[in-house]
């Protein structure tokens, strides 16, 4: 059964207006060819971007925090739970069976979104945190033991350093951080060093959520496999940005949150290759995940499904589905191209703020800016622009070590997506030196 593609919203303005912006005038960002991709038409399938905030029209620059649904994604949910609403994989009805199908499908789409081997490589999960877990708790507390290396750059993001550590402590294995260097890229040099046969993992993010670092993961990946170690990459904030092939990547695991990807909370995928899919244990039992169950014996449900305790997030599978049809019905690489005109546009724009300092230099990056703002803290830099409408993050991001390699403890993150424009970029600039110039 297909979702029905109901047409209920028009397409709303294509750019925001706002107070023109008093900062030095800079190069117009270089737009895709026509017919590939354009922001407008991105712009128009999602109808949050065109609410008030504070009679202001909203200027959402959280999206390395969480991306807004299109229509598309809105409308899917409603249909699914207004025509096709049911439990999976069981019931003989026809409805169970639609879901069923639905819901396999949504697995069918992320396998072929991340380049992967088939559909069993794939487990669904709440986010890229619980996949993480997932992998410590089931390929960890099978596979660690004392004196063995878990190696973690500096750069990541807490769900990618936190359950390292609750399950070295239990196995006494190590977490042993790999440095950054002055522009935010993980030190190669220091990598390579740190790499030997007691390394059993390495766990890198595919981009930096507080500095938008993008790493070589194709090759850090490679060297580790020289040492017989695993390999994690955490996509959750590149599958919104970049193309991601697994098996070009040569990861053995992939974990990604679908609120990142224009889909809903609480529905993310874990991708492990076919062998070490095959291998991993049950993490959680319950209903859905066996195959027979008596006080005697259990026999699991094969992988993927032996990895899906209790009824998963049938809806959130249909959103992402959805989401995934939506994202790549557009040009990726013009869409990528796009990101990157934006980001050095607002590189450029941002740096004629009085007193503002951005975080990271790294060639490779996606659209991130984490900066700070002299004579004023984070939190008071937030409040100020969403008085204007504009929605950006204060804090430390769930990313600590990264801020302390720069002695922070704090910052505010604008970042960027597919729908935002140079407008929205003014905006931002507008009201950052409106701040400076009333204190």
């Amino acid at each position: 059964m297909t979702i029905p593609d109901v047409q209920g919203f028009g397409p709303g303005p294509t750019a925001l207006t706002g107070v023109a912006p008093t900062a030095p005038a800079l190069p117009a960002v270089s737009l895709s060819p026509p017919g590939t991709f354009s922001p407008e038409a991105a712009r128009g399938d999602v109808p949050i971007l065109h609410r008030t905030v504070n009679g202001q029209p909203l200027v959402w620059l959280d999206n390395a925090a969480t991306t807004q649904k299109p229509r598309q994604v809105i409308e899917a949910l409603t249909a699914y739970y207004s025509a096709a609403n049911s439990n999976i994989h069981r019931g003989a009805h026809t409805m169970a069976r639609e879901a069923t199908e639905m819901y396999e499908a949504g697995r069918a789409a992320v396998a072929s979104f991340l380049g992967a081997e088939g559909p069993e490589t794939i487990a669904f999960v709440r986010g890229t945190t619980e996949a993480i877990n997932l992998v410590a708790q089931s390929w960890g507390r099978a596979n660690l033991g004392p004196g063995d290396d878990i190696l973690v750059p500096v750069l990541e993001h807490h769900s990618d350093i936190v359950p390292w550590q609750l399950i070295a402590k239990e196995t006494r294995a190590r977490v042993v951080p790999v440095p950054l260097d002055a522009a935010g890229q993980i030190d190669q040099a220091a990598y390579a060093d740190l790499l030997s046969y007691r390394t059993r993992l390495v766990a890198i993010s595919h981009a930096s959520n507080v500095l938008g670092t993008v790493p070589p993961v194709k090759e850090m990946t490679a060297l580790a496999h020289r040492y017989d170690a695993r390999v994690l990459v955490d996509g959750a904030q590149a599958v919104a940005h970049l193309p991601v092939d697994v098996q070009d990547l040569g990861a053995d695991f992939y974990a990604f949150s679908g609120h990142k990807l224009f889909a809903p909370t609480g529905i993310g995928a874990l991708y492990a290759r076919p062998e070490v899919m095959a291998a991993l244990k049950p993490w959680q039992g319950g209903g859905n995940m066996i195959e027979s169950v008596s006080f005697d014996r259990t026999t699991f449900a094969p992988p993927p499904h032996l990895l899906e305790a209790g009824t998963g997030h049938i809806s959130g599978v249909v959103g992402l589905l959805a989401a995934l049809n939506w994202l790549t019905s557009f040009d990726r690489a013009a869409v990528t191209a796009y990101e990157d005109a934006l980001m050095a546009y607002a590189e450029q724009a941002m740096a004629t703020v009085p007193g503002l300092s951005l975080l990271g230099a790294a060639p490779d990056r996606i659209a991130v800016l984490t900066f700070t703002l002299a004579g004023h803290d984070p939190a008071t830099v937030a409040d100020w622009l969403d008085r204007d409408g504009i929605a950006v993050r204060a804090g430390h991001h769930c990313a600590q070590p990264a801020l302390a390699h720069y002695g922070l403890e704090s910052a505010a993150r604008a970042s960027l997506s597919l729908y935002n424009t140079s407008e929205e970029v003014d905006r931002l600039v507008s009201s950052l030196r409106g701040l400076q110039q009333a204190s």
